[in-house]
């Protein structure tokens, strides 16, 4: 039997084995961060954040994967998030991801992380009107009495639904409310979006401000793995890109407790480019270590090159005098090995560039090539770099001591993938996993070299590259529809990269095709839309394109002020589209002041979107939306009509047309187009919903308990679908089975107000007045301005014949709503109880007036009309 041989380690293994072997230098950094290992969690010399910060090419991410090493060997639990990463949820997707493949999954955490990618797109469409007026389902707010609301009083029905949180749009009545409540409702408008077509229960956060609902998930999985490990330690590199987004998160996560316990033994490491931002951490000096990092020293370069044997003093000298310190750049030239050379006569050229100097040690001419090629593109896999590797030479230059242009035409041999594997190694290349990119430190010297020493073999390069990615793009094409492709990652990835390689060609139209393409890229989400502007900035910087440089920058600059909006605006105000072009332009920006809750100004845009193209399904379908939201449903359903018309058989089209009829009382309406939802889309959950919630309407209950059923068998978590069979149960009688279902709609979301409102009203039907007390309470704790808990949490009080406290609370409704008629009729009951005629009798004539013909306000109204016409009535 032969010996059983060891594993053989993986390439990236080595290469990290390597690398730590010739690491020298930053002694100081490392030793601090070592020691703080070996104190105890209460020391108070303890730091639980590093930040390590310099500038570009100073040795930053060389350090942070060395103290990421030094965690290990401590035991840690570690996860390195870059600027890979372009909002929170995606640096909360890469911890989880890291946390994975150690065996430590964030199962929770990875759901709603799903779901925050699959539905953000459809989130400004979602916000539907999920739960009819009052007249709908023949009970108010926390009653059980029918009636059915006059035209007359239409406009006070629609503001009592948004007063108890059930109109789950994402901005009250505009011209039916006064503008001033709309700060009040804010948490109930979300709790409606969070109920949406084809949205998870907790979209409406994860949409409106996803840190909230994901951070406290993901502490909670953070807790559970410092349980089982000694350390946590989370590295964040190239702040000065992801600072923006995650110093604010990071700062909420370290100073109170917004989110919830962070572990002690949890360490955070962070590096960029600029200190911390001493206006928001001043406070927390005495807990974060500040690593200021400074070019090598002499001594500490010296090191460096001799630990890879270079020795010789001229040699030295030189890569002393042309790095200046920089580590990346000594360690790229401490990589080649040089060794002695026999003539330096042209050492003290000062035509030499740094750029020349990583290639001239370097004998191989095929690597030379691969090397200054393979920097054109902005990151390389595989196939990026074969075919960055073959462009053929124009015979523009043959400049072989810079390796400019070596002639080889892409003939690398059969050892692509060594040669691929060597350049992995390089020090000045980053190994991301799945790609490669260089430091642009050293990328753009190499890129400026070739764009001036060969200006027909860079354009031809670029050209030889777009085209590359271009026949990738329309592979990706492949099963996606035209209204899919923005919405895929892979191919909006190749397709900036083809725009970008585009651009460095100087292709004639390039700046104009990819400026329509920013347009498409802002209806992603700024996160998608910076990416594309820094694209642009990049390629004006390397292409030296002031007209692309100035577009870029100008792009980033309004993203930062004010997100797509602002970038939409400088696009409408200087790019000279068409009108089919200004026409989405103006309809997405639309669609980002609906979301910013500025709707007559997206009212506006969609105006003059559709004034333009008046074929454009999504300016109808959109401007339906924030009309919806203004009570105007009938406007709505007519936009609808409109975009219906123009693009057939789109199910949101329908379900939002369902909903809308539903709201207008137009029950069959409502159903037609809901059966037609589900007949296209037979799991889209919100078809079945919505339609059982209008066959519950009609007195259907069997069948509108049915497509409940449907609904939520295909999403178990859908709190909508809940709150509605809990009504639909209610209607049955099944009162256990309706506080099951709101027993796990609270159990969902915990923090949703309405939720709670309306299972405390399930409670207090049930005589558990004590138990409704909780949910009222933690509703008011939650919104201090809800007033139909207010109002409940009065009738419990009543009830339990605490009248004093019930009284102050229907005080507080009623002053929060004066038109609430449900609050006014056990207002005048309570008055009644206490001998106060007068005050009954007022407040049971105005409910009246709001519901004439109610049943149970006009027997309040006859007992206080008797009690006022005693002879013997005393107050």
């Amino acid at each position: 039997m032969g010996r059983a041989q060891p594993p053989i380690p993986s390439m990236q293994e080595l290469i990290r084995r390597r690398t730590r072997q010739g690491f020298v230098g930053r002694n100081t950094e490392r030793a601090a961060f070592r020691a703080n290992f070996d104190l105890p969690i209460e020391d108070e010399r303890r730091r639980f954040l590093f930040h390590v910060h310099g500038n570009a090419g100073i040795g930053k991410s060389f350090l942070v994967r060395e103290l990421e090493q030094i965690a290990r060997e401590r035991g840690a639990l570690t996860a390195y998030v870059d600027d890979g990463v372009g909002t929170v949820p995606e640096a909360m997707a890469v911890i989880a991801d890291r946390f994975a493949r150690e065996g430590r999954r964030f199962k929770e955490l990875e759901r709603l992380l799903a779901a925050h990618r699959e539905r953000r797109y459809e989130a400004e469409l979602a916000a539907v009107a999920l739960s009819e007026p009052e007249a709908e389902s023949g009970a108010e707010p926390g009653g059980t009495g029918v009636a059915e609301p006059s035209a007359a009083s239409m406009a006070a029905a629609r503001a009592t639904l948004v007063a108890l949180g059930l109109v789950p749009v994402v901005g009250p009545f505009a011209g039916a409310v006064d503008p001033a409540r709309l700060a009040r409702h804010a948490d109930r408008l979300r709790a409606g979006l969070a109920s949406r077509p084809r949205g998870g229960p907790e979209d409406a956060e994860l949409v409106l401000a996803p840190e909230p609902v994901l951070t406290p998930v993901l502490l909670a999985g953070l807790a559970e793995a410092a349980a089982e490990v000694p350390w946590l330690v989370l590295f964040f590199d190239t702040y000065e890109r992801t600072g923006a987004f995650l110093d604010p998160w990071l700062h909420d996560l370290v100073s109170g407790d917004r989110y919830g316990p962070l572990p002690g033994n949890l360490v955070l490491v962070t590096a960029g480019q600029r200190p911390f931002d001493a206006a928001r951490w001043g406070g927390l000096t005495d807990f974060v270590l500040d690593l200021p990092l400074s070019p090598f020293t002499e001594v500490e370069s010296r090191g460096l090159l001799a630990a890879k044997g270079v020795l010789s003093r001229p040699v030295v000298d030189e890569v002393l005098r042309l790095t200046g310190g920089l580590p990346v750049l000594v360690s790229t030239l401490a990589e080649a090995r040089p060794g002695d050379l026999d003539d330096l006569a042209d050492v003290g050229d000062p035509s030499a560039t740094a750029v020349e100097r990583f290639l001239k040690w370097e004998g191989d001419p095929v690597r030379r090539a691969a090397a200054l090629t393979c920097a054109l593109p902005r990151w390389l896999d595989a196939d990026v770099f074969r075919v960055a590797v073959s462009v053929p030479d124009t015979g523009a230059n043959t400049n072989t001591d810079t390796g400019a242009n070596t002639g080889t035409d892409g003939d690398v041999g059969g050892d692509a993938e060594g040669l691929f594997a060597w350049l992995r190694a390089l020090p000045f290349v980053t190994d991301r996993g799945d790609r490669v990119v260089y430091h642009d430190v050293v990328r753009a010297p190499m890129v400026r070299l070739q764009r001036l020493r060969s200006p027909r073999g860079w354009s031809e390069r670029h050209r030889r590259l777009a085209e590359a990615f271009a026949g990738w793009r329309a592979e990706a094409e492949v099963g996606l529809e035209d209204g899919e492709l923005w919405g895929a990652e892979r191919w909006r990835e190749l397709r900036l990269a083809e725009a970008y390689h585009r651009l460095c060609a100087g292709e004639r139209g390039a700046l104009a095709g990819v400026l329509r393409d920013v347009v498409d890229a802002c209806g992603e989400g700024t996160a998608v839309a910076r990416r594309w502007a820094e694209a642009l900035a990049q390629a004006g910087q390397d292409a030296d394109d002031e007209d692309a440089g100035r577009w870029g920058r100008d792009l980033l600059g309004a993203l930062e002020r004010g997100g797509v909006q602002d970038a939409l605006g400088v696009l409408l105000l200087r790019a000279g589209f068409d009108a089919r072009r200004e026409a989405l332009a103006r309809a997405l920006r639309g669609r980002a002041l609906h979301r910013d809750g500025a709707y007559e100004r997206a009212v506006a845009e969609y105006d003059q979107a559709l004034a333009l193209d008046p074929d454009l399904a999504t300016a109808w379908l959109g401007r339906a939306v924030v009309r919806a939201h203004a009570g105007k449903y009938a406007a709505a359903v007519a936009d609808l009509d409109r975009a219906d018309a123009l693009a057939p058989g789109d199910v949101t089209t329908l379900v939002l047309r369902g909903d809308y009829h539903r709201l207008l009382g137009d029950l069959d309406a409502a159903i037609a187009d809901l059966d037609r939802a589900v007949a296209l889309d037979p799991v889209h959950r919100s078809a079945w919903a919505s339609r059982g919630a209008a066959r519950h309407g009609q007195g259907r209950l069997d069948e509108a308990l049915a497509d409940l059923d449907r609904a939520l068998e295909l999403d178990g978590q859908y709190v909508w679908a809940l709150m509605r069979r809990a009504r639909v149960r209610r209607s049955r009688g099944e009162r256990d089975r309706q506080l099951a279902d709101l027993h796990h709609a609270v159990a969902l979301e915990p923090d949703t107000t309405w939720v709670r409102c309306e299972r405390g009203d399930a409670l207090r039907a049930a005589d558990r007045d004590e138990e409704a007390l909780a949910d009222y309470d933690r509703a008011i704790e939650l919104n201090p301005l809800y007033a139909s808990a207010y109002a409940s949490r009065g009738v419990s009080r009543f009830k339990l014949g605490r009248h004093g406290e019930a009284l102050a609370d229907l005080d507080v409704a009623v002053s929060l709503f004066p038109e609430y008629a449900w609050a006014l009729r056990h207002r005048a009951a309570l008055h009644l109880e206490l001998g106060a005629v007068g005050l009954a009798l007022a407040d049971a004539e105005q409910a009246l007036a709001l519901r004439p013909g109610d049943p149970l306000i006009a027997d309040v109204h006859s007992r206080a009309t008797e009690a006022a016409a005693r002879p013997d009535r005393t107050e």
